[in-house]
């Protein structure tokens, strides 16, 4: 039926509705939605023999896609028997357009996501890197040794399950226990806590599972996620009003796996001075854009070496971060520069947030300031946006 000709079959064609609501039954695959509530399919018309035609826009012209979704509406469409043939004229989507498909595509990836131990008004930020090297580690540890020290409960989830990092960086040497909680039937898992000037921190890695920090964890993708699926919904978190989760480097099964398990998470990407740093870390953005993730902002981490005699020296080059910012349309949260005093604060356990008054944990308290009192606006890469639209509902509000 879908040739040149149209078959005679006799029966009344259909009418706009019917082969609208066909069209509701073809899925986009990878937006986890229907093509007609998407906005990319309308009926473009209908004639008295039947022939009906489709107006299909893509989020791209080479979309993957095409031929599945092609097939999917001819089978939907030619099962009517008033249905001589289909037409498909193929279109690209405005980057306005695409915007409001990749919101929609968020926003149901929201309501549909299972449900975790984290605490739903939990602001959740995954401290993301595109290659091991950069500091990632150093840079969440001091983060929410700052957020507690303020006064606020901060749970650290150690993402990075191979190369574990987090307890000897705070300090925290016990193995994780399980115990049984006064109205939840199976024992929970308990982070391992620890005071922080007026807050508290709550701690959960696989370096707390293992013998100690020489194991090796010899897992594969899809223990990987698991792991990480555990420490969501088998960990009793309790109250928290931050979530920070240490990722490993790259856009590999973690990644992934959080994305669908949380994504409401904000990911804060982190780079170095160096341009060729900045192009790796601008998949990590990538990552977020695919999964429908929000990047919060950037942090540059071992900016300019400055001297005891006041001379600044950018040992790993210069304007990476603010170029990364740049390019992915987010914010540039801050610049730390290279102290030693931070790597020696990540071996005895001491965040330099907490033991240090100099440039580099001044830096960090700024960025952390900066999370808990600017509105992150939202962040548009590469003409597709992925929105919270719950805050996009507020800042029109604002505006208005």
């Amino acid at each position: 039926m879908t040739g040149n000709t149209p078959q005679t079959t006799g029966a009344a064609p259909p009418s706009v509705a019917e082969v609208t609501s066909r069209l509701k039954a073809v899925m986009d695959p990878e937006l986890g939605d229907n093509i007609v509530d998407l906005g990319m399919a309308a009926v473009a018309s209908i004639s008295a023999e039947g022939v009906v035609a489709i107006a299909m826009k893509l989020t791209i012209k080479g979309c993957p896609l095409r031929v599945q979704i092609k097939k999917d509406i001819e089978s939907r469409l030619e099962s009517h028997p008033g249905v001589t043939k289909v037409t498909i004229d193929w279109g690209e989507m405005t980057a306005d357009e695409r915007t409001a498909v990749m919101t929609r595509a968020r926003w149901n990836a929201r309501e549909q996501a299972p449900d975790t131990q984290i605490p739903l008004n939990t602001r959740i930020l995954a401290i993301a890197s595109g290659k091991g090297g950069v500091g990632k580690s150093s840079v969440t540890v001091n983060l929410a040794a700052a957020l507690a020290s303020v006064g606020n409960t901060v749970g650290v989830l150690d993402a990075d399950i191979w190369g574990f990092s987090i307890p000897r960086m705070l300090g925290i040497s016990d193995r994780l226990e399980a115990r049984r909680i006064e109205g939840i039937e199976k024992p929970r898992m308990i982070p391992n806590e620890r005071v922080v000037g007026e807050g508290l921190l709550k701690v959960v890695s696989t370096g707390m599972l293992v013998e100690d920090e020489s194991t090796a964890l010899m897992w594969r993708g899809l223990m990987l996620t698991k792991a990480v699926e555990q420490f969501l919904n088998d960990v009793h978190w309790g109250e928290l009003d931050y979530l920070l989760i240490d990722m490993p480097p790259g856009t590999g099964d973690v990644q992934m796996g959080l994305a669908r398990m949380l994504p409401r998470t904000d990911l804060i990407i982190v780079t170095t001075p160096s341009v060729s740093a900045q192009k790796v870390a601008i998949r990590a953005a990538d990552m977020a854009r695919r999964s429908f993730l929000r990047v919060a902002g950037v942090i540059e981490n071992m900016s300019a070496f400055t001297c005891e005699h006041g001379e600044s020296y950018p040992l790993f080059g210069a304007g990476g971060g603010q170029a990364l910012a740049d390019e992915i349309g987010a914010a540039l949260l801050g610049q730390v520069p290279i102290e030693a005093a931070v790597a020696n604060g990540g071996d005895i356990g001491e965040p330099i947030v907490l033991t240090s008054t100099g440039p580099a944990a001044q830096a960090f308290l700024a960025i952390a300031a900066n999370i808990m009192n600017t509105t992150i606006p939202v962040t548009e890469m590469g003409g597709c946006t992925a929105r919270d639209p719950e805050a996009v509902q507020v800042a029109i509000s604002k505006r208005n």
